[in-house]
Order: C-alpha cells, then structure tokens, then sequence
C-alpha cells in the first residue's frame, strides 16, 4: 500500500482558490507572497479577487494553481508531512508537472513560479488567435482516436493532446483539422465531440516555439533530483534524474499527456490512495473512472487539510 500526490491542471482555477490557506497558515501566506515577488506583480490579488477572465490567461492560471498547491504541501510540512516519508510517487497534469516537481524539491518556487509564466506566454504566442483549437472526444477509444487524427491530418497537424481516461480524450492542432476530426469521430459515434474553449492548441505539434523557448529557461534553472520519483506525463512511467526530467519537460509541451496511463501505472505499481493536492477535485474523478480501486482524495483548503492529517498519520 502506498500514496502518490498528484497535481492538477489548467481548468482547475477559480477566483478565491487558496484564500483560507493563507488567512489560516502562514506558511501558506508565504508561498504566495514568494510567487508575487518572483513574478514581480501581484498574482495573488488575482487569484483571490479576480476577475476570472484574467486569472484564466494562461501566462496567470499556471503559476496561480502552482502557488495553491505548494501552498497545501508547505502547511502538511509544517505539520510534519514530509513527501519523501509518506509519499511514494508524484504526479501532475501538464503544468501541474512543474507543480510536482516544485514540492518534491527539484525546482525551487521562485524559480517554478518564472518558469511557468514563461511557458503560459510562450504557449499563447506560439500560435496566432484563432489557428489553433482543441475539442473533446467522449466515448471512443484512444486507438481510434488516433486514426480519426490521422484521416484529419490531410487538413493540418492534430494529435491527441490528453488522455484522460473514462473514455475522455482531447485532441489539438490547427483549428481546420480539429473540426474536421470532431465531425469524423461524431460520424464515428463519438457520445460528444466538443469544440473546446481554449486560447491555444496545447500539447501538439504547432506549440514547438513554446518547448523551444522551455527548453532555454529550463537550462538556466538550477535542478535537483526530485526526493521521490515523478511519473512523467509523456511517458506514464517514473523518473529520478532532474536533467531528464527537463527533457521531458520540454517534450510534454508538444507532448501528450497520459493521464489515464498515469492512474493505471499507479494500480499496477501498488499506490492504494492519490492526493490530489490544490484547487479542485478534477483528478481525484479521472481516478475514479480510470481504477475503482484506488481511492482520490482532494485536499485544497483548511478542512480538507484537516481530514488528510488524520489518515496520513493514521
């Protein structure tokens, strides 16, 4: 039996997220005082007044939900809850990566901070408004996903970007083929093939001047070792050495992230319960509907941090 704390991703932010952590823990108030000085602008006052519409650019939701959720592992620290004692393994949703990497001590959180705003600028410029999409696929499987993109690719570049798990897959790429690839997996009965909200197409080939641009910042950075390993999302499987950590860093940007993978290598590798540390609870529903057998529990504010000091020093 053992634990892994994963961490979440884009979509997961709301105005308020964090809020009683800092008015309750110091250590938490000083997690985002340290990313306003990192970032030089107060981002806390946006996470915690809003307005949304700028919380949710994605040069401000990374280094937002990052700062939540090292604000959760700096309290559990101060109560005693070391990763490299109670967890076996880390995890995160593409930037929710860097938020992994940040609690387990191979970034610091200056550094995660300006990293993670780099990469949300980078993202959003590599692709002119507009040329890029994604959308959501429901109820197909990823294999026929993928020939669905393949037949789509006659219009321009789409891949799947993630795989969710619970049937859930995310395609992106330039906004013609990804219409033209959600119309093919309808006619494929596809439950939903959902035009997506986003401002840029993520995970897919047309973000290489964003992995371009990460792997530069990521080289200038100082790296450790992570205390436990990382289960990468390009590759669903774990990593120690920080310098592939990086490469794999820079892969993800293009990369898909293999979440339903991650969940499942977890269940074959003995993990019985996932912390999903920060705001929301959107991974702790991908693992219910990846493996019934690996309970999630969702720790983003002072009651939930409660609950969890319970049961990891049962």
């Amino acid at each position: 039996m053992s634990i892994a704390f994963t961490f979440p991703g884009q979509g997961s932010q709301a105005v308020g997220m964090g809020k009683a952590l800092a008015e309750n823990f110091a250590e938490a108030r000083a997690v985002f005082d340290e990313v306003d000085d990192a970032l030089g602008e107060k981002l806390s006052s946006i996470i915690w007044e809003g307005p949304e519409e700028t919380l949710t650019l994605t040069a401000n939701a990374q280094p937002a939900l990052m700062a939540v959720s090292i604000a959760v592992i700096r309290v559990l620290e101060a109560k005693g809850i070391w990763l490299k004692d109670k967890v076996s393994y880390v995890a995160g949703h593409s930037l929710g990566e860097y938020s992994a990497l940040c609690a387990a001590g191979t970034f610091s959180l200056s550094d995660t901070a300006r990293l993670l705003r780099i990469r949300g600028n980078a993202m959003q410029k590599a692709v002119p408004a507009g040329k890029g999409a994604m959308a959501a696929i429901i109820g197909l499987e990823h294999e026929d996903v993928e020939a669905i993109c393949a037949e789509a690719s006659e219009q321009g570049p789409v891949q799947i970007a993630n795989d969710n798990g619970g049937g859930q897959l995310v395609i992106s790429g330039s906004k013609d083929a990804v219409e033209a690839a959600a119309a093919l997996a309808s006619a494929k009965g596809a439950k939903r093939a959902l035009m997506l909200p986003v401002s840029a197409p993520f995970h897919s080939a047309l973000m290489e001047p964003a992995a371009e641009a990460m792997r530069e910042a990521l080289a200038q950075v100082t790296k450790n070792d992570p205390v436990v390993p990382l289960i990468a999302n390009v590759r669903a499987a774990p990593v120690k050495s920080a310098d592939e950590i990086a490469a794999l860093l820079v892969e993800q940007v293009t990369g898909q992230v293999r979440w339903r993978e991650t969940v499942q290598w977890f269940g074959e590798n003995g993990v019985t319960t996932l912390y999903e540390i920060g705001a929301g609870k959107v991974l702790t529903g991908l693992a219910r509907r990846i493996n019934k057998d690996i309970s999630g529990v969702a720790i983003g504010t002072p009651e939930d941090i409660d609950a969890a000091l319970a049961a990891l020093n049962a």
